[in-house]
């Protein structure tokens, strides 16, 4: 990549932070990516793909593979901490997972493909709405838009924290956690609280389910049989010292390797609130959020990308170990081979999701270098 690329696309990726939108609410970010696609020559530039979604494709013209790269478009709501001169100008919100520099390095791609078109098939590139949600993911290959699209191949990065800046890590079957928020909501009857027994107190419940929730899922190894509850919030009647309570609700993120385990681990949780809840004559109502389905990677795919990383010299480490997170991409591989892979971030760089983070712009040639190898091992 030359300097003049890289600055370009550098310039790029502190705009973008500067102005972060949540999960869909990315109507700003799309519609400027979409701009920047049409001018990059993509032949077909497609929107509202799946909420605020865009596609970009670039064809050969002739018949053969085609091969698609996503990256997200949404921020977080997170108040950024930071000197940086590019620090969000959107108080509560932050591109703190790094989605604007995963942007530039598709972005790069573009670039790249309108000096020198795929020789054959079609190149996508997706730029894709609420993934922190766990939603985009599935509200783009829903779409009737995405019929037309139909890669045979889908390729992703996320960069990680922990793991040496530049180098790859690359997971050769499930990738990352389904993970779901389930959310309790018990319901007894309130009283005065100088006559507590003429009420029905959801407190003996909550302080029972807490920690029978937890014993559900103590993880372990990162095997078929790993499960991991974790209580992320919990709230008991009202902020007032004369009534003794009649609701409370008990937020709990259900994670597992695979989707087998999570049906289990539901089913076993939903049972104990209904048991725990008819003791204590409650009604307990259950739903969730921020639903995300296990990533598994396709073997096919993973060789390409340990193939493009080769090309690239970029050390590559081959693991059997998935993340812990969640990431909604899994769904792109009910309907093609389909592979991400981790770009380290450094090894004491800030952690995803914390308010000093912020994506290096070291990575940004590497990642677009390895997506530019991967779509020519595939089309040449």
């Amino acid at each position: 990549m030359t300097p003049d690329r890289l600055a370009q696309l550098t310039a790029l990726r502190h705009s973008l932070h500067q102005h972060p939108e949540l999960s869909g609410q990315e109507r700003e970010t799309a519609a400027r990516m979409a701009d920047e696609l049409r001018r990059a020559g993509a032949d077909t530039v497609l929107t509202d793909l799946g909420g605020h979604g865009v596609a970009a494709v670039f064809d050969s013209g002739t018949t053969g593979p085609i091969v698609a790269i996503r990256c997200e478009l949404d921020g977080l709501p997170i108040n950024e901490l930071s000197d940086l001169p590019y620090v969000s100008t959107v108080p509560g919100k932050g591109h703190l997972c790094g989605h604007d520099g995963h942007m530039s390095m598709v972005f790069g791609v573009a670039l790249a493909l309108q000096e020198q078109r795929p020789t054959r098939g079609r190149v996508v590139l997706i730029f894709q709405p609420a993934e922190e949600t766990g939603q985009g993911a599935k509200a783009v290959r829903d779409d009737p838009q995405f019929a037309h699209l139909a890669p045979d191949f889908v390729f992703s990065l996320h960069n990680l924290p922990g793991l040496e800046l530049g180098e790859v890590e690359l997971c050769q079957g499930p990738t990352n956690c389904a993970s779901r928020g389930m959310r309790i909501a018990l319901t007894g009857k309130t009283s005065h609280a100088a006559a507590p027994q003429d009420g029905v107190s959801p407190a003996g419940a909550l302080s029972a389910l807490i920690p029978e929730l937890t014993r559900l899922g103590t993880a372990g190894a990162l095997n078929a049989d790993y499960a991991l509850t974790t209580i992320t919030h919990a709230s008991l009647g009202e902020q007032t010292f004369g009534v003794a309570p009649g609701q409370a609700e008990l937020w709990v993120t259900l994670r597992t390797v695979s989707d087998d385990r999570m049906a289990k681990l539901i089913a076993d949780s939903e049972a104990l609130v209904q048991q725990v809840a008819k003791s204590e004559n409650l009604s307990a109502e259950i739903t969730y959020e921020d639903v995300f389905e296990a990533c598994t990677n396709n073997a096919e795919a993973v060789t390409i990308l340990a193939e493009a990383c080769a090309d690239q010299a970029v050390p590559c480490k081959l693991t059997n170990e998935p993340q812990r997170f969640s990431e909604d991409f899994g769904q792109f591989g009910k309907s093609a081979k389909s592979a991400m892979f981790w770009l380290g971030a450094g090894q004491d760089h800030p952690q995803l999701h914390n308010p000093d983070y912020d994506f290096p712009d070291e990575l940004i040639p590497i990642g677009t270098g390895v997506f530019l190898a991967a779509i020519r091992q595939v089309l040449g």
